[in-house]
C-alpha cells in the first residue's frame, strides 16, 4: 500500500462565514445607524490560516465542520475549488448552521459579533488518526486535544496561537500544552497575561523555557521572537501601513512564520516576512481572503520595498527567496456571495 503523502500543513478548528464593513467613521453606539464604507464576505476562523498557507504553494489538509446551509456550500467552493485546500477530513453537519461573525474594522483594530452553536464534531473526531504533516498550525484551548499530541509524536512540528481568555482568568495550565509544541507565537497582551509578566521581553523570556521557537506579535510594533535550536533572537518592527480591516492579520502571520520556517530561513527573515505578510492583508477585507500570498509578496518588493530606501535593505532577502513565477493575483473577498 503507498504510503498518504505527507501535508505542509495540517489545520483543524472552528470555520465562519465572516463579514466585514470597513471605513466606519466612528464606532457604533446603541440606538443609531451607520453606514460603511465598504463590505466584504468570505471564510474566516481557522480558514484564515488554511488561506494565507495555502497561498504559499504549500500543501494544506484542512479537517472542519462546514454547515449544510448556504453559507456551508459556499465556503467549501472557495476553501477547496478556489483555493485548492484539501478538505478530505471535513464533514458536512446535517441540520447545523454555520457560525457568522460580523466584523466591525476600524482604524487598527475590530470589533466582532458573532452568532453560532458548538459544532457537532470535536477536533478529535475529526482527526483521530492525524494524516502525516510536517507541521501543523493550532489554536490551543483550555481543554487539550488528543490528536495534537498524536500528531507531535509522528513528527509533526506544532505551531501553536491562543486566543483571547473570555474568563479573563489566564490559567498557567495552558501553557502546559507548549511540551507539545515547536512554537508559540501569541500576541503581547496574551503572552504577559499567561506568563503573568509585565513586558513582552519578560514575557518572551519566560516563553522561551517551555518551547524551543517564541514569538511574540506586538501589532503596529512588530515582533519579537528567540529560537532556542539555532540561538538567535530578533526584533522587526512593523511597516508603516494604512489598516483597511485587520481581521486574521494575526492568522496572516502565523501561516507566514510557517512558510518561512519551512524554507529553514534565519530567525529575523522569518520575522520580516511574516511582519510583511500581515502588514499587507490589513489593507483588503476580511482576514482569509486578504492574505496575500507570493503574489502580494512579490507586487510589493517590486514596487515598494526595492525602491525605498531602508525597506530595500531590511528586505534584500525576498530577492533570492521570491519564485520565478508568484502566480496570479488572489481572489478579494466579494461583497456577497455568488
Amino acid at each position: 500500500m503507498d504510503e498518504e503523502p505527507r501535508a505542509d500543513v495540517l489545520l483543524t478548528g472552528l470555520l465562519f462565514h465572516d463579514i466585514v464593513l470597513t471605513a466606519l467613521g466612528k464606532p457604533p453606539t446603541p440606538g443609531e445607524e451607520i453606514w460603511t464604507g465598504g463590505m466584504g464576505c468570505g471564510p474566516g476562523g481557522i480558514a484564515n490560516l488554511a488561506v494565507a498557507a495555502a497561498r504559499y504553494g504549500l500543501t494544506t489538509s484542512l479537517a472542519t465542520v462546514f454547515g449544510d446551509d448556504l453559507y456551508g456550500s459556499r465556503l467549501e467552493e472557495v476553501l477547496a475549488g478556489q483555493e485548492g485546500i484539501d478538505l478530505t477530513r471535513s464533514r458536512t453537519a446535517e441540520g447545523w448552521n454555520t457560525p457568522v461573525t460580523v466584523s466591525l474594522a476600524h482604524g487598527h483594530d475590530r470589533a466582532l459579533v458573532t452568532h453560532g452553536t458548538p459544532p457537532p464534531y470535536t477536533q478529535d473526531q475529526l482527526l483521530p488518526d492525524p494524516p502525516p504533516a510536517r507541521t501543523a498550525l493550532v489554536h490551543l484551548g483550555a481543554e487539550p486535544q488528543e490528536w495534537l499530541g498524536k500528531a507531535a509524536a509522528s513528527g509533526t512540528l506544532i505551531f501553536a496561537d491562543v486566543g483571547w481568555d473570555p474568563s479573563e482568568q489566564w490559567s498557567g495550565e495552558l501553557l502546559e500544552q507548549l511540551s507539545l509544541c515547536h512554537a508559540f507565537l501569541p500576541n503581547d497582551t496574551e503572552a504577559m497575561r499567561y506568563t503573568r509578566t509585565d513586558s513582552p521581553d519578560a514575557a518572551l523570556g519566560a516563553l522561551a523555557d517551555l518551547t524551543p521557537v517564541a514569538v511574540i506579535t506586538r501589532g503596529r510594533e512588530g515582533a519579537l521572537a528567540v529560537d532556542q535550536l539555532t540561538g538567535e533572537y530578533a526584533e522587526v518592527p512593523a511597516l508603516d501601513i494604512v489598516a483597511i480591516d485587520a481581521t486574521g492579520a494575526g492568522d496572516v502571520f502565523g501561516a507566514s512564520f510557517v512558510a518561512a520556517s519551512l524554507g529553514g530561513w534565519p530567525l529575523a527573515d522569518r520575522l520580516r516576512f511574516a511582519t510583511l505578510a500581515a502588514g499587507l492583508s490589513v489593507q483588503r477585507r476580511t482576514g482569509a481572503l486578504a492574505a496575500p500570498g507570493w503574489h502580494g509578496i512579490a507586487h510589493w518588493w517590486h514596487t515598494t520595498g526595492s525602491q525605498t530606501p531602508g525597506l530595500s535593505h531590511d528586505y534584500a532577502f525576498l530577492a533570492d527567496r521570491l519564485p520565478a513565477d508568484p502566480g496570479p493575483a488572489p481572489h478579494e473577498a466579494p461583497v456577497t456571495p455568488r
